[in-house]
């Protein structure tokens, strides 16, 4: 790999510990807030909104400069939003209740997420060769799977009984802000993160690589980005690819909030606790992510379609364990999974977009249908929590639909390949 890799590795590493961090202690400050317990999700669904509602226009500042540059100003705004989230009692909006200012700077950390996230990920097609993706990939997402361990393990133990005294008693917190809560002290913290991340950022190469100016048209943009979303769904191997990690990222921010109210409900553990469960489940998918990296190529690929299906069936047997290393060894099941079959999925679908757009446009329309399906997903989740639904039934619901719906998507691959080979596509060079 070349060395600019690793510093970009080095880069996404901090920031995503710290977002991960972050919903931990925006989840700790709700609760401290007396939130309802509908609105915990929520927190993750308007983070998203950004990736949806930007989508047709990150892609374009992603490719107007070079990416490292972009990551810096990108990771500036999450900064900002977690700063907001630390004054969220002076920056009260009249007729919101204070749970909703939370919600509204963990928002302004997502519009951040938006535009850093086609310039992480469309860096790697300029500095690496379409052999090199799955191996990439492998290394992101195994990277990124640890960051969210990290961060998900740091976040809970910041907002622990134990850690949490030991750092207000410090005075960890200069500035008086009216409330010195653990949140508070974990949310300060967590910025430095960010701040980390932002000095990686600065020394991410330049790689050479330039597009056409991009224009500032708002209504020209948007039908641009149309024209790369149906482009990707009409070709045989991006719509499959694109469905598969569609599913796998709503599934993924809903899987997360589902294991929190599980362990509270299910297992009777605290949130600090709950968060390692987490934790657990990331160590899975760097499992599962390094193995697909070392043995399954870019042209072996779609042979691990089956496994999304599997991960469904795997995920309706949490309701039937409370042993601890049961659950332990289910979630990093659960996880190594998902780890295994999305990793090949990401790097074919990046060559793909790759191909047939460019860098920035192919994850702008990646995160579009990803994230919408993580709103649809969350909502969904939020509609099931107000009604009262049993933990069980949830999650029995949530793998069932996971599976059929890989089943489906398994159904629509072979209809493609019994029309035309699709797998030749793999490898043409950009026209």
């Amino acid at each position: 790999m070349k060395r600019g890799f690793y510093t970009i590795m080095g880069a996404q590493f901090f920031s995503s510990l710290a977002d991960n961090a972050l919903l931990i202690a925006s989840i700790a400050l709700l609760a401290e807030l007396h939130g309802p317990a509908w609105m915990t999700p929520l927190l993750k669904f308007f983070f998203t909104v950004s990736y949806v509602s930007l989508a047709a226009f990150v892609g374009a500042f992603a490719d107007s400069m070079p990416k490292g540059r972009v990551m810096f100003y990108t990771n500036g705004i999450k900064i900002a939003g977690c700063m907001m989230m630390f004054f969220y009692n002076l920056l009260l909006i009249p007729g919101l209740p204070d749970y909703a200012t939370v919600v509204i700077a963990y928002a302004v950390v997502g519009l951040g997420a938006a535009a850093y996230s086609p310039a992480k990920y469309g860096i790697l097609t300029e500095l690496l060769p379409p052999a090199q993706l799955v191996v990439a990939n492998g290394w992101i997402e195994g990277l990124t799977v640890l960051s969210i361990i990290i961060g998900t393990v740091l976040g809970g133990a910041l907002v622990s009984p134990a850690v949490s005294t030991a750092l207000l008693s410090v005075d960890i917190l200069p500035i008086n802000t009216g409330v010195d809560t653990p949140a508070e002290a974990a949310i300060l913290i967590i910025a430095v993160f960010y701040m980390i991340a932002a000095i990686f950022n600065l020394y991410i190469p330049d790689t050479g690589a330039r597009y056409e100016a991009q224009k500032p048209n708002p209504i020209t943009l948007a039908r641009h980005f149309w024209h790369c979303q149906t482009t990707l769904w009409r070709d045989k191997l991006g719509q499959i690819s694109l469905g598969v990690t569609t599913l796998f990222w709503g599934a993924g921010a809903t899987l997360q909030f589902i294991v929190l109210r599980w362990a509270e409900s299910h297992l009777s553990l605290r949130l600090d606790k709950g968060a390692l469960l987490q934790g657990v489940t990331a160590i899975g998918i760097a499992l599962g992510a390094v193995v697909a990296a070392r043995f399954i190529p870019l042209k072996r690929s779609l042979s691990v379609l089956g496994v999304g299906v599997a991960m469904g069936m795997v995920v309706m047997t949490m309701t039937l364990v409370s042993s601890m290393p049961l659950v332990y060894g289910l979630l990093i099941l659960v996880g190594a999974l998902a780890g295994f079959f999305v990793v090949p999925m990401n790097a074919l679908l990046q060559h793909r977009g790759h191909v047939l757009l460019s860098a920035g446009h192919s994850i702008a329309v990646q995160n579009f249908n990803e994230n919408i399906s993580i709103l649809v997903m969350l909502a969904l989740y939020s509609v099931m929590i107000k009604a009262d639904f049993h933990i069980n039934t949830i999650i029995i619901i949530f793998g069932g639909f996971v599976s059929l719906t890989m089943l489906a998507v398994i159904k629509r691959y072979h209809h493609n390949q019994s029309q035309s080979n699709a797998l030749h596509l793999i490898g043409m060079e950009k026209h």
